[in-house]
């Protein structure tokens, strides 16, 4: 531990003790090095090392101060000239709570609002409240973001929790522009993950103020030092600024609702961090007097109220009744009336007359609103600066389905039905993109990552869409002549028993070794590569099976860099059906010999529909509806037919098993491969 001594003519020498922001670096970069000891020095200046009365019953937070003279390295000339002359809302802080996928976001808002008395003492609620979409439940993760508050000593904080995935990054960017703080959660365990350096960076970007809550502070191999080491050396590898490097730490272990300011004393409910956020997070920067703008920056859909427009009221007031003007980026602009108005309190939406500016509020009566659009006034209304979301990586192909089973179970099955759905997506999801396919009914669907796709696909299937979709593809670009390909950092959690198989199995895939690190004392090893997205897709099955269903796969776009080659994603072929009818357990008998099959007695099959994996390369075609010949002839014995288990494969994992020339039936009730009749055989 490390002692910092403040020496001054009119007081007593004074020494600070502050294990939360002493610092201890182990990088290899020289200049890291130097940065970090240099700004380590300035953070003990910044921690009142060097005042009377230094200790940890009071947090003291230099983010807040530098944020209210506007002094963020990133601000624009023009911003700082017009924020100097606009006052803070004191009774009011915004902020997004972000981090990498399970690192316990959802679970730490829950644990606030229950102790921010949201909720009735006899009232039963589910874990993981934020997460309402069925969708969310079923998978354990956050897809959209939400918006909810509470109010804690007079103060109103308005909290909106955001996904983990780096899928669904674009949720991410799309909030920021609502709030003035984040809280970073990172795992006690972990650290800083690939999605957690996104969503550093995108804050930072944006000149937030941030304040780092080292979650699940009580796993019995937690590491906080080391934790909050890794931090701050992200924060100066993102190059942020001396003052934003002065963050302030907060110890949580979300589940039990504790925090504290030291790793071993947390306060029995979550106190500290309610404290953290009113003292380290600035107040929005509003213009009261000047003319409304309020930019859109999410949308909902009511049966009742029509569209929904939710975004951060920046200047003005904003009634019930009011006329407004509907510009958007481009200068265009229409009028239209706010019919109803809505601000969030606790976890509910209440109709208000009227918001002030800085406030958080939900719009109905513009019909026609799209995010990135500003709600302005009606004679002096300017729209807000557009919503910019980075590009998708991959593609894939949606069609009409031309199956033999086509429209059996699905309602919305033609192509202008397809279509409409599509397009409709794109206006909420901005990062996502639908462009029209070679055909009239073929759309190419770009996103994030296969699961950002794969998310849209579930929601179709459960809104009765019947459609067929193609294998996942990268987006390549072409710069001075040379093709260029998108390159992700790929994190593996992996027990050290497995941990030869996996690195062999990246390396097959063009990937590059950048780290390897042991995880606590749980015999966990920590993986990074560089690895192009070309060589990610169908990865996620393949590790877990060289792992023994063990391992930990997180990815985030990096770059893109040269084209790396040939890449072989799957070795094995395909067993396809022969003919049209229903299995039998005699015929699947004899297949199984053939590879692992994907179906079992019963079901029905069609020609060209995958029914298996065969067990050497090349496709094999199979009569699965084989009955055995009827004849006059008694055995003695009846032959029992035993069948192998056969393998049921989810929509995520047949979208990792197709190949080039296979498709994916949807439809509500059933999820089937087929080989695409387009494409020329690939059979033995």
């Amino acid at each position: 531990m490390e002692m910092a001594i403040g020496i001054n003519n009119s007081i007593k020498p004074t020494f600070c003790l502050n294990p939360i922001r002493t610092r201890s670096f182990n990088s290899t970069s020289p200049f890291v090095k130097t940065q970090s000891f240099a700004r380590l020095n300035k953070k003990l200046l910044f921690n009142g090392c060097f005042s009377k009365n230094p200790g940890f019953n009071s947090v003291k937070c230099s983010v807040s101060e530098v944020a209210d003279t506007d002094t963020a390295a990133e601000a624009a000339a023009a911003a700082t000239e017009r924020r100097s002359k606009l006052m803070r809302r004191s009774d009011i802080r915004n902020i997004a709570i972000v981090a990498h996928v399970d690192h316990g976001k959802t679970t730490l808002v829950d644990s606030m609002l229950k102790q921010a008395k949201v909720f009735r003492d006899n009232q039963v609620v589910q874990e993981r409240i934020m997460d309402s979409n069925d969708l969310e439940r079923e998978r354990g993760i956050t897809i959209l973001s939400k918006n909810t508050s509470i109010t804690y000593k007079d103060t109103k904080i308005n909290i909106i929790d955001t996904p983990g995935h780096s899928d669904f990054g674009g949720e991410v960017e799309r909030v920021l522009n609502m709030v003035e703080g984040v809280l970073l959660v990172v795992d006690s365990v972990e650290g800083p993950m690939p999605q957690t350096r996104f969503v550093l960076k995108k804050a930072l970007e944006f000149g937030l103020a941030v304040v780092v809550v080292v979650n699940k502070i009580d796993r019995t191999s937690a590491r906080p030092e080391f934790v909050v080491n890794s931090t701050f050396e992200l924060f100066i590898e993102l190059n942020a600024s001396d003052e934003q490097c002065d963050f302030q730490v907060i110890y949580a272990s979300g589940i039990k609702g504790k925090a504290g300011l030291v790793p071993d004393n947390l306060a029995e409910d979550l106190g500290p961090l309610f404290e953290t956020i009113i003292r380290c997070i600035p107040g929005p920067h509003i213009d009261k007097d000047g003319a409304l703008q309020m930019l859109a920056t999410n949308t909902e859909y009511e049966e009742h109220k029509g569209r929904i427009a939710i975004g951060r009221l920046h200047a003005g007031i904003l009634t019930r009744g009011m006329e407004v003007r509907v510009c958007t980026p481009d200068d265009a602009c229409r009028f239209s009336k706010v019919s109803e108005l809505f601000v969030y309190e606790k976890f509910y939406r209440v109709p208000v007359e009227s918001v002030e500016a800085g406030d958080i509020c939900a719009v109905c009566g513009i019909d026609d609103i799209q995010i990135g659009e500003t709600i302005a006034d009606k004679t002096f209304g300017k729209p807000l600066p557009a919503i910019r979301v980075e590009e998708p990586t991959v593609k894939m192909a949606f069609s009409i389905n031309t199956s033999p089973f086509v429209g059996r179970e699905g309602k919305y099955v033609t192509s202008r039905n397809l279509r409409d759905r599509l397009y409709r997506e794109i206006e909420r999801n901005l990062a996502m993109k639908v462009e029209d396919g070679e055909t009239a009914d073929t759309f190419l669907v770009s996103g994030r990552g296969t699961l950002h796709i794969t998310i849209l696909i579930e929601n179709m299937r459960r809104e009765n869409y019947e459609f067929m979709v193609g294998p996942p593809k990268v987006i390549n670009k072409r710069v001075n002549d040379k093709l260029l390909e998108p390159y992700e950092i790929a994190s593996v959690e992996v027990p050290e028993a497995h941990m030869g198989s996996v690195v062999e199995l990246l390396g097959k895939r063009r990937g590059q070794m950048l780290d390897m690190q042991g995880l606590g004392s749980e015999g966990t090893t920590l993986l990074k590569y560089k690895i192009p997205t070309r060589g990610l897709l169908g990865l996620r099955n393949a590790i877990l099976t060289a792992s023994r269903g063990t391992a930990i796969l997180n990815t985030i776009f990096d770059s893109y860099g040269p084209w790396a080659g040939d890449i072989s994603t799957r070795d094995q072929g395909s067993l396809v059906a022969f003919e049209n009818g229903t299995t039998t357990s005699y015929a699947l008998f004899s297949a199984q010999e053939r590879g692992q099959l994907f179906i079992s007695p019963g079901a029905e099959v069609y020609k060209g529909m995958i029914v298996g994996i065969h067990q050497r390369p090349g496709d094999l075609a199979l009569n699965v509806c084989k009955k055995k010949a009827a004849t006059n002839v008694r055995s003695n014995k009846e032959v029992t037919v035993v069948l192998d288990t056969h393998l049921e494969y989810s929509l995520d994992d047949c979208i990792e098993y197709i190949q080039e020339d296979e498709l994916v039936e949807v439809t509500p009730q059933c999820i089937r491969m087929l080989k695409n009749p387009k494409m020329g055989k690939k059979s033995r």
